[in-house]
């Protein structure tokens, strides 16, 4: 009987909004990546951890590779490079159907300079109605790049992920495992905490208003009595008139983000949470290195 530890790091990569981090999460079995229709919608390395049998994988859900805007943007980007570069394998997330994107192209390339092991998943197969656009989605791949294994999957119901966490345990190493066995992620509870009132802030708001959004956690604190955590979070946006917008009429639309972003945290706390919101104006932050710094963005250099 073979009882060698394994393990091995996968970058989680593929163009904005194809799912990656509904993936992390559901294979997880928690939800440590926000998630929205718009794209773009992570910013930075999310490490997740997931232990199978005597194999550890550790999965990075990456932004969405995209032509960067602003110093954010550009950090966004080099997350992503920088992340193909120090792991074992890619999971390269794609769409059930469609034309090839450009950034799809060039991470294609970027696993041919460097002879990159990795995984096509082809996620939303639950949306296909005609069977053969996979097949045709398949071959488009597959004359790209010699993809160690394509799985079709969807991250809604949870088809074909199983397939992938195995496949991935085939091609982990042998060695020791890096994380101890409850570790779930890097992410300290008051980025998640964060994180959770941004997802709120893409679901509900304009196009042009949550992108430029940030929330920092001023206050994160369980009560002495026990069963009430405090939080207290300053939404930053650029623009006074995005701040009337999420405040909105009689401040009924931060009292809606609140109650959401309440929910959540506290599935995520697993206790009830005490959640007080303010909103800040601070004009182009996304291209000020002391706001990339502040709000946990590295300036590039």
């Amino acid at each position: 009987m073979n009882n060698k530890t394994k393990s091995a790091f996968v970058a989680i990569v593929g163009k904005p909004n194809v799912g990656k981090s509904s993936i992390l999460n559901r294979l997880l079995g928690e939800k440590i990546a926000i998630v929205s229709a718009k794209p773009q919608t992570t910013r930075s390395k999310i490490m997740g951890v997931m232990n199978y049998g005597e194999t550890q994988l550790v999965f990075t859900d990456t932004p969405g590779l995209h032509k960067p805007k602003n110093k954010l943007g550009d950090y966004m980007v080099k997350t992503i490079v920088d992340s193909i570069g120090d792991v074992d394998v890619c999971l390269m997330v794609v769409e059930e159907s469609g034309k090839l994107h450009d950034a799809e192209l060039e991470l294609v390339e970027k696993f041919k300079k460097l002879d990159m092991p990795a995984v096509l998943v082809v996620n939303k197969i639950d949306r296909l109605t005609d069977k053969s656009q996979l097949l045709a989605r398949i071959a488009q791949f597959s004359e790209l790049y010699d993809f160690d294994a394509i799985i079709p999957v969807s991250a809604v119901t949870g088809e074909g992920l199983e397939d992938v966490v195995e496949k991935l345990c085939d091609m982990a190493e042998e060695g020791p495992h890096f994380f101890d066995e409850d570790t779930l992620t890097d992410q300290p509870e008051r980025v998640i905490a964060a994180e959770i009132i941004r997802e709120k802030l893409l679901r509900l708001l304009n196009d042009e208003v949550p992108h430029g959004t940030a929330v920092e956690i001023e206050k994160m604190r369980e009560r002495e009595s026990g069963g009430i955590m405090d939080i207290q979070a300053t939404i930053y946006c650029e623009k006074e008139s995005h701040k009337g917008i999420i405040i909105g009429k009689g401040g009924e639309m931060l009292k809606k983000i609140g109650t959401y972003a309440r929910t959540d945290l506290e599935k995520f706390l697993e206790t009830r949470v005490n959640l007080k919101l303010w909103v800040k104006v601070t004009p182009d932050w996304r291209n000020k290195a002391g706001g990339l710094r502040r709000f946990g963005y590295v300036e590039n250099k």
